[in-house]
């Protein structure tokens, strides 16, 4: 049976808890999207209608226990290893050797801070220990956040389709990832050694003030701020700097800027932003 359609009334108010709390911009444009993306949620709560989904959602047991689940199928969690690799060259090539030589073996603390499904973070974490082989003189953490616990989950287990480490080099994937045993599903998982470097936790960008454990050397802050309007986007890398030491490095996408915000960030290439 087919389900009705969702109605526009439903949607604006959806639409609007999307944006106020999570900051993610939902135009009516979005709206078969969301359709589509509510179906497994309406199935999982055993309903009907999209009606009956809003009335549970905007409950006080809705607010308190579906509106995580609603949030992991809304948000977008496209990722692959080393994407926008000039920023991992940029680790390897300039900021490490000047962590090395200026911060006399203080461990380096980062942050992934729309990590996703973990590739990101991972990827930090094979930089620094090919650039740690042969000068094992600082130890490493990562800090890795996102809004779905979905995402998370896989982050924690780092364990991967093998399609998606197929452009890493043979010797990286021999040195950091396990192949499984059942050939049929062909997976990946990161070693051991590199997932205690990362810790996960939930996290979401909108909240008013971000309760993390560090003052952190470097934030990953990536495709993430494209689905925020200008204010927001502003208002969340603001938050960001107050965790991001004074002369730390801040990375954000390919397709993100800092143009028309004030924000304590000076360009040192494009997407790349020492604080001031």
């Amino acid at each position: 049976m087919e389900l009705p359609r969702l109605k526009n009334k439903d949607f604006e108010k959806l639409s609007h808890l999307i944006y106020t709390d999570y900051g993610i911009k939902m135009p009516m444009s979005k709206k078969v999207m969301l359709e589509g993306r509510l179906r497994k949620r309406l199935k999982a709560n055993n309903l009907e209608t999209y009606a009956q989904y809003c009335d549970f959602l905007f409950s006080k047991a809705g607010m308190a226990k579906e509106v995580v689940h609603m949030i992991d199928v809304v948000s977008t969690n496209k990722t692959d290893f080393f994407r926008e690799s000039a920023h991992f060259n940029y680790m390897n090539d300039v900021l490490l050797p000047e962590y090395l030589e200026k911060n006399n073996g203080k461990p380096l603390q980062l942050w992934s801070s729309a990590s996703s499904t973990g590739e990101e973070p991972y990827s930090m974490a094979i930089t620094i220990e090919e650039f740690l082989k042969k000068r094992k003189l600082f130890e490493y953490s990562i800090h890795c956040t996102d809004i779905s616990t979905q995402v998370l989950e896989k982050g924690v287990q780092g364990i991967y389709d093998e399609g998606r480490v197929v452009n890493i080099p043979l010797k990286i994937k021999q040195q950091y990832f396990l192949k499984g045993k059942d050939e049929n599903r062909k997976l990946v998982r990161v070693i051991p050694n590199l997932r205690k470097k990362l810790t996960f936790d939930r996290l979401n960008l909108m909240d008013s003030s971000y309760d993390t454990p560090n003052d952190y050397d470097i934030i990953f802050c990536r495709n993430v701020l494209i689905y925020f309007d200008k204010a927001t986007q502003e208002r969340v890398i603001n938050k960001l700097c107050e965790r991001l030491k004074p002369g730390g490095i801040f990375f954000l996408g390919h397709s993100e800027s800092i143009a028309g915000i004030t924000v304590p960030l000076q360009t040192i290439k494009p997407t790349i932003f020492r604080k001031i």
